[in-house]
């Protein structure tokens, strides 16, 4: 492909990628308001983002290994349908079970547009340009971060919050179009031979494992030391040994768990999955401290975020460039750590009487912590493995990203039920505007839970041996 035809490509799965974040991320203000409305529980607050990510998570694998063996283009416009079919169907939701059946299959559309994209990318691009373009899609994505929770909230406050699913739509349309026409990439037809059963014990065992983090040691469901944990965490156990002798007498593994022993490879996933739930997990959290604790609108609560998203585009951004010019990536990835870190101890100080000014001012620090580490620890990673095999590698550590960012919000939302207990999610409709001290307060302790996860993030990174990037494929 020559420059121009790149530069078409990028542009159209940018868009694409733009419309799926923008729908993914548009709730993040609108939960408090969609949960009360629908009568829903603290539990199934951070279901409806969990339910998405264990989607994600369980199904990136799959459209990676798909994307070795068939047309990227094509799984990459079959994901983008899937994504707005789901969408569709989560704004008609009735109730909170169908709300949360629709965002698990808007899940499956993320996480081949997520797979896809990147490996798209690694096969028309070389390593060492491949910064700047990982800038982008951290711009994109950190930009659809920011646009998402302030639409929502106006939404939310003009027309209601079932348009929160619908406003993607249109745009997703048009960027299938603009995808159809100016991508041309190549395919070399292999047999394809997907390992179903490796696919099905995944998902299971992924989901019994958050159904554990999520309902252990809550009041109305069962104790961390219990029959019901004791036998959750079994099936997980059998689940997952079935799976890792399934995976590996598997000539197309679901997963490429033999890539686990490349040093870098096993270090990026570390860290993807201990800083995941600092993009998946804390928007919806925050969302909930800044209109049910401090007792602010839908579309203010959105204002409150955007700082975590700018410190997200500016690391994001400047990390990408440098890469690309000096051709250096481990030091940003250290840096990125010991802020987001540290910020995310700081955020663990907040109750309902911090100042405002100095939330916001810590939000931007772990935007900002996350943007220099996201993009760039998939960087490199591809740019250890061949070419045919770059599909599984950002599927590998993809599928560890989301599935930290899913477990992770599951023991956040179990951490704020034990907080908040007895006090209704959906009060926010009851007394809107009025602030709710206990959820405020009890933010803090989950924040200090979010906080020591990022830690390993920090060791891996490192311990994480740098290697000169390549300047072709």
């Amino acid at each position: 492909m020559s420059r121009r035809d790149v530069g078409w490509a990028i542009a159209g799965i940018l868009i694409v990628f733009f419309a799926a974040m923008l729908a993914m991320n548009i709730v993040v203000t609108a939960l408090p308001v969609i949960v009360g409305d629908l009568d829903g529980t603290q539990i199934q607050y951070s279901w409806v983002v969990a339910a998405t990510l264990l989607a994600n998570a369980s199904s990136t694998p799959v459209w990676g290994k798909l994307a070795d063996m068939v047309s990227k283009k094509r799984l990459f416009q079959l994901s983008n349908i899937i994504f707005v079919l789901s969408s569709l169907a989560a704004g008609f939701a009735v109730s909170m079970e169908m709300l949360i059946a629709a965002r698990f299959v808007q899940g499956i559309g993320l996480g081949g547009l997520g797979a896809l994209a990147m490996a798209i990318m690694a096969s028309i691009v070389s390593p060492r340009e491949r910064g700047r373009y990982a800038g982008y899609i951290g711009a994109v994505l950190t930009t659809a971060t920011a646009a998402g929770p302030l639409i929502g909230g106006l939404t939310v406050d003009t027309i209601g919050w079932r348009w929160c699913f619908f406003v993607g739509v249109p745009l997703s349309l048009v960027a299938l179009v603009l995808v159809h026409r100016t991508l041309k990439l190549p395919h070399v037809r292999r047999k394809v031979r997907m390992d179903y059963v490796g696919a099905l014990l995944l998902v299971t065992a992924s989901s019994l494992l958050l159904m554990w983090l999520s309902f252990a040691g809550t009041p109305e469901f069962f104790d961390w030391v219990s029959w019901e944990s004791g036998l959750l965490l079994a099936g997980v156990a059998v689940i997952l040994t079935a799976f890792v002798l399934v995976e590996r007498r598997s000539g197309e593994p679901v997963v490429a768990l033999r890539m686990l022993i490349s040093r870098t490879t096993l270090l990026a996933v570390i860290s993807s999955a201990s800083i995941a739930v600092c993009l998946f997990g804390m928007p919806a959290f925050l969302g909930q401290y800044f209109q049910i604790g401090r007792g602010l609108s839908p579309t203010a609560s959105g204002m409150m975020i955007l700082p975590l998203v700018v410190g997200n585009l500016i690391g994001s951004l400047t990390s990408g460039r440098l890469i690309t010019r000096y051709g250096r990536w481990k030091i940003y990835l250290v840096i990125g750590s010991l802020l987001l870190s540290s910020a995310m101890f700081g955020l663990s100080t907040v109750d309902s009487h911090t100042d405002l000014r100095l939330v916001m001012g810590i939000i931007f620090i772990v935007g900002l912590g996350f943007g220099a580490q996201m993009q760039n620890l998939m960087l490199a990673v591809q740019n250890t493995v061949a070419v045919t095999r770059v599909g599984q590698a950002s599927a590998l550590v993809a599928f560890f990203r989301v599935f930290g960012g899913a477990a992770g919000t599951a023991i956040l939302g179990s951490v704020m039920a034990l907080q908040v207990a007895g006090i209704s999610v959906g009060q926010v409709n009851e007394a809107a505007g009025t602030a709710t001290p206990e959820f405020a307060d009890g933010s803090g302790t989950m924040f200090l839970v979010a906080a020591c996860m990022t830690l390993p993030a920090v060791v891996a990174n490192l311990l994480i041996r740098e290697t000169p990037l390549r300047t072709t494929i």
